[in-house]
């Protein structure tokens, strides 16, 4: 071996193709290691691109997937707020329905004398304020000196409801009779002249003679029936 390394050494010394050819496998070698280090480092960057490219795969699933119950979601509200909608229509229906029994029992209730006049008026009073969507009907007093109204000097109460800027006089009875119709009519007169506005003039009523129809549409005093 000593021989061999000596002669080695002489060729590398003396010989310049020699030295050539030997520098040029060296290189060679390490250019090769150069390329194999370089083929593990795509291999690991393929490898590490492959797991992003998994990653990414999985957040688009997963992207769909929240997209898919988000749009669940939705729907259920919409349902949802559908049947809110629905139970509160309903509700509205039922509140209606109530006060149309109401109304009638209390017809029929003073009709055969279970309840006062009194107790029907505050009843049917009570329906009014519903209806006309007002929080109060106030009961106004005129001085009559005159007698327009009841053909002698007397104190006249009228319940009075003012929405909007605009003046209704309002009457309720059990049984609107023509009678009923006309003392209306020159109550309204009084009030024209002593508040000095021309109000609109209604009655509430359980029953309506037929009589009192046809006076309320020549004198313009509304009638609204609590039974159709």
């Amino acid at each position: 071996m000593q021989s061999l390394k000596e002669e080695l050494l002489d060729l590398l010394e003396k010989d310049r193709e020699f030295r050539y050819a030997v520098a040029g496998l060296i290189g060679y070698k390490e250019v090769l290691e150069r390329i194999a280090s370089l083929e593990e480092r795509i291999v690991s960057l393929e490898e590490g691109q492959q797991k992003i490219l998994e990653r990414i795969v999985s957040l688009e699933e997963k992207a769909t997937s929240l997209e898919e119950g988000q749009q669940r979601l939705e729907e259920r509200i919409i349902s949802l707020e559908e049947r809110v909608i629905s139970l509160e229509e309903g509700q509205q229906e039922l509140r209606k329905e109530q006060q149309e029994l109401r109304r009638v029992v209390n017809v029929i209730a003073h009709r055969f004398g279970v309840i006062s006049e009194s107790s029907f008026r505050e009843g049917m009073r009570a329906v009014l304020e519903e209806e006309l969507g007002v929080a109060e009907v106030g009961r106004f007093i005129l001085e009559d000196e005159e007698g327009s109204v009841y053909g002698h000097p007397s104190t006249v109460e009228v319940d009075v409801l003012v929405k909007d800027g605009k003046h209704i006089l309002v009457e309720v009875k059990s049984r609107v009779s023509k009678g009923d119709v006309a003392e209306l009519h020159r109550i309204g007169e009084l009030y024209t002249r002593k508040i000095g506005i021309k109000p609109s003039l209604l009655i509430v009523g359980g029953l309506v003679d037929e009589g009192a129809k046809e006076l309320a549409e020549k004198l313009g005093v509304k009638i609204r029936p609590v039974i159709d």
